[in-house]
């Protein structure tokens, strides 16, 4: 097995498509399909940013096949002043012993869109370095109510960016999501089920009943994450 036949078992595991590989990496179209579609190398900066982004693959193994697939980590001691009160695991998840996640501040990076699209380039207000937390790109602070009482209004949820809205989306599950509304965007955490309008629709659903559900047309979606862990400050100090 070649080194690119392991990165597609990669993002087999994944759950992903080597097209959204490509994006998260930051890779022109093609630049992996290509690749495994002709059996041939790809540069090496491309290989140094799958091991970044998925820490949780031996490296070794992806350069050379030997060892075993994944890293086994060790747990550790839960550092800092907050505590996870909510990780959502599915079937995909691996959990990574140690990370930092770094913790955004929505508005001072003027909206989701421009946070996704300047990762490498927001300063992040501070780090989350909770132990066996599935990979996560970062995380943010929740405002409203919608979600009540699985989460309120400045708590912090973890997530992980995707990229194909149309194939990547477990349905029934919580997502960072935000979306056009009159020319300006709206973020919120909602659960996202399928549409009766059909697929070029999803329903956003809120937690708390009050919030009534809402059916958006997939065109207006312009970014969206899975929640993978919720975080909760009980005291002021």
């Amino acid at each position: 097995m070649s080194t690119i036949d392991r990165i597609k078992v990669l993002a087999d595991h994944e759950g992903i498509k080597i097209t959204a590989l490509e994006k998260q990496i930051g890779a022109s179209k093609g630049v992996l399909s290509r690749a495994f579609n002709n059996k041939t190398d790809i540069q090496s900066k491309w290989l140094t940013k799958i091991i970044e982004n998925y820490p949780h693959f031996d490296s070794l193994w992806l350069l050379t096949g030997k060892g075993d697939m994944l890293v086994k980590n060790d747990a550790v001691v839960v550092s800092g002043e907050v505590v996870a009160n909510n990780v959502f695991k599915l079937k995909t998840d691996y959990p990574i012993g140690k990370q930092a996640v770094p913790l955004y501040n929505v508005e001072a990076a003027a909206g989701l869109v421009e946070l996704f699209q300047s990762h490498g380039d927001t300063q992040p207000v501070g780090t989350l370095n909770i132990p066996n937390l599935p990979k996560c790109d970062g995380a943010v602070f929740v405002t409203g109510d919608s979600m009540y009482p699985l989460l309120k209004s400045g708590d912090i949820v973890a997530y992980k960016q995707i990229y194909d809205f149309y194939s990547e989306i477990f349905w029934g599950e919580m997502y960072l999501i935000s979306v056009e509304v009159a020319e300006e965007e709206f973020i919120s955490v909602k659960y996202i089920q399928k549409s009766e309008k059909g697929e070029d629709y999803i329903k956003l659903v809120s937690q708390n009943k009050h919030h009534q559900p809402k059916d958006i047309k997939m065109s207006k979606i312009r970014a969206m994450a899975l929640v993978k862990a919720s975080v909760r400050m009980n005291s002021m100090g």
